[in-house]
């Protein structure tokens, strides 16, 4: 869940690794860089794809066909909360339940979203929904997707400084793991997450959900932070690239309390 820092300063260090008296060869090989920096969006869709596959790949997943009961469990409890919702507001999406210890979710350009056992473990149904709609929001406001494509950018510009081949395609190929953690790890501006916030609240409303839960899963989060002694003045804390998690749910409330004397 999760600062998009695309410079000029990007390029001058693409170009400072190349010597001052140029051949045709360096020069081909600026070029290439140059086209380095250059992604598509249907280059992000795809590698974003990919590192999902990838993930799901190194992951253990729950299935609704699963004969591991309890992991059988965590994929139709999923089922039963998301699946009304794999096309909303003109998304295509595909989710699945990763059966591990961390507390994470997360939604990728490609439409997938993940959910992780442990933060089901932890939230009501309605509380996974309005987490899962903050995930879809910044997909939809196009968060995830500029994120991403920065992850790309910057693997690129190191990547293929100096050389004459090279493209997105390769780079994942050849980096995959790598690129799938910068997926789950990508960062987000505060204000990005508020306004995946307001995308989530609105998703809880319009689908005649109870916006409340989205305020309670953001005060376990912030209990779940102040457990994990989480010091605010270093900022290094879970969810850390999130508004104060207490804040949110004061954030919410005053939605809530404001709606209700329309």
């Amino acid at each position: 869940m999760k600062k998009i820092l695309l410079t000029m300063s990007m390029a001058c260090l693409t170009i400072a690794g190349f010597n001052a008296q140029l051949n045709k060869g360096k020069i081909q090989a600026l070029s290439t860089a140059a086209k380095a920096l250059t992604v598509t969006d249907a280059e992000v869709q795809d590698a974003a794809a990919a590192s999902v596959k990838w993930m799901d790949e190194h992951n253990a997943t729950c299935s609704t066909k699963d004969k591991d009961k309890k992991k059988k469990a965590y994929a139709d409890r999923l089922e039963k909360i998301f699946g009304p919702y794999k096309n909303y507001d003109g998304l295509k999406l595909n989710y699945k339940v990763y059966y591990v210890i961390d507390v994470n979710a997360f939604a990728s350009p490609d439409g997938s979203v993940r959910v992780f056992s442990s933060l089901m473990d932890m939230m009501t149904d309605d509380e996974i929904l309005g987490i899962i709609g903050h995930e879809i929001g910044h997909v939809k406001l196009g968060h995830s997707k500029k994120a991403y494509k920065q992850a790309l950018l910057t693997a690129a510009a190191a990547k293929y400084a100096g050389s004459t081949t090279g493209s997105v395609a390769d780079l994942v190929n050849s980096d995959l793991g790598d690129i799938a953690t910068k997926l789950t790890g990508a960062q987000f501006s505060q204000t990005q997450e508020s306004a995946a916030d307001d995308y989530a609240y609105t998703f809880m409303v319009n689908n005649g959900k109870d916006p409340h839960a989205l305020a309670t899963a953001f005060e376990k989060i912030a209990k779940l932070e102040k457990e994990a002694g989480a010091d605010k003045s270093t900022g290094t804390k879970i969810f850390s690239s999130h508004p104060d998690s207490e804040k949110r749910v004061k954030r919410v409330e005053s939605k809530i309390k404001k709606d209700s004397k329309k």
